[in-house]
C-alpha cells in the first residue's frame, strides 16, 4: 500500500480534477499496459473498465469476478501509472453494505482513489445504504475516496424521458445525501438533458463519451464534471484482435494491423518505472 500521506495527496488532486464546464476525460484501462499507454497519452487520470477487466481475464462483464481478481487488477494498474486511479467496482463484489466496505477497503489498499459503484436499479434506500457504507469505510482511513454513484435508469424505457429523469434525480438526491461525491448516468444523453441532471441535483455528473454520444466540447458546455470513455476503448482493442485474426487466416495478409504500437517503443514505456 502506498504511504497514507502520498494516497492522500494523490486523492485530492484527484478530486479537485472533477470541474462542470472542465471535466475530466478519463480513458478507461483494463491492465497495466494499456493504463500506462492513457498516461503516456497525456490522460490526468486513469479510471478502470470492470468490463474490460472482466474480458482481460477471460469472463463476461457483470459481476462475475470475484473480489480479489478485481482487486488484484486494480493494484497492478496503479502500480504501473504515476496519474490517480478510479476503479470501478460494478455492484461493490459483495451482497450487503459489510461487504461493500470490504471491498472500499481493498481498493484503497490497492492504490486508487475512487470508485464507480453501480445501482443497478436495486431499491434507492438499499443502495444509498450501500454508499453510505463505503463513505463510512473510506472515511475511517482518512483518505476522500470519491464515490461515484452510477444510476442505472438508462435500462428505463428511453421513450419516456420523464419517467427516466424523474428516477434519476431521486436517486442522485438520495445518494448524495448517502456520501456520494458524483453521480454517472449512461447511456446517450443529449445536451439539453445534461444540463437538466448538471441543475437539479447537487453532484458533479459523469457521462460517456464514445460512438453515439456527443463530443466532449459540448458535454462539457453542458456542465458535465467527468466523462469516460467505459469500455468502448476495450472494445476497439479487441475488435482490432478479432479483425486482424479474421485477415490474416482468411486472406493470409495483415494490413489490419500496419498502424500498430511500435514494439521497442512500447517496450520502452513499459520498462519506465513509475516515479511516485
Amino acid at each position: 500500500m502506498l504511504p497514507m500521506a502520498i494516497l492522500l495527496d494523490i486523492a485530492q488532486r484527484f478530486r479537485s480534477l472533477h470541474v462542470p464546464g472542465t471535466p475530466l476525460v478519463l480513458p478507461n484501462a483494463w491492465d497495466g499496459a494499456s493504463a500506462r499507454v492513457a498516461a503516456d497519452a497525456g490522460a490526468a487520470a486513469i479510471a478502470t473498465t470492470s468490463a474490460g477487466v472482466a474480458w482481460s481475464l477471460g469472463y463476461g462483464d457483470g459481476d462475475h469476478m470475484t473480489r480479489d481478481q478485481a482487486l488484484g487488477a486494480i493494484a497492478r494498474i496503479t502500480a504501473a501509472v504515476d496519474v490517480p486511479v478510479t476503479a470501478d467496482i460494478e455492484r461493490g463484489y459483495a451482497t450487503d453494505p459489510d461487504g461493500v466496505a470490504e471491498t472500499v477497503r481493498g481498493v484503497l489498499a490497492a492504490g486508487a482513489v475512487g470508485i464507480n459503484l453501480e445501482d443497478t436499479l436495486r431499491p434507492v434506500a438499499e443502495q444509498a445504504e450501500r454508499i453510505a457504507a463505503a463513505r463510512e469505510a473510506a472515511d475511517e482511513t482518512g483518505i476522500p475516496l470519491f464515490i461515484n454513484a452510477r444510476i442505472d435508469t438508462h435500462r428505463l424505457s428511453l421513450g419516456d424521458r420523464t419517467t427516466w429523469l424523474d428516477e434519476t434525480l431521486t436517486r442522485a438526491h438520495a445518494y448524495a445525501a448517502a456520501g456520494a461525491d458524483g453521480i454517472f448516468v449512461l447511456g446517450t444523453p443529449d445536451a439539453e438533458t445534461v444540463r437538466t441532471l448538471v441543475g437539479s441535483q447537487p453532484l458533479p455528473v459523469n457521462v460517456l463519451a464514445g460512438p453515439g454520444t456527443l463530443p466532449v466540447s459540448e458535454l462539457a458546455e453542458a456542465g458535465a464534471a467527468r466523462i469516460s470513455a467505459g469500455s468502448s476503448i476495450a472494445e476497439a482493442a479487441y475488435g482490432l484482435v478479432r479483425r486482424a485474426t479474421r485477415e490474416l487466416l482468411e486472406k493470409g495478409t495483415t494490413t489490419t494491423l500496419e498502424d500498430g504500437f511500435d514494439y521497442a517503443t512500447l517496450n520502452a514505456l513499459l520498462l519506465a518505472e513509475p516515479t511516485r
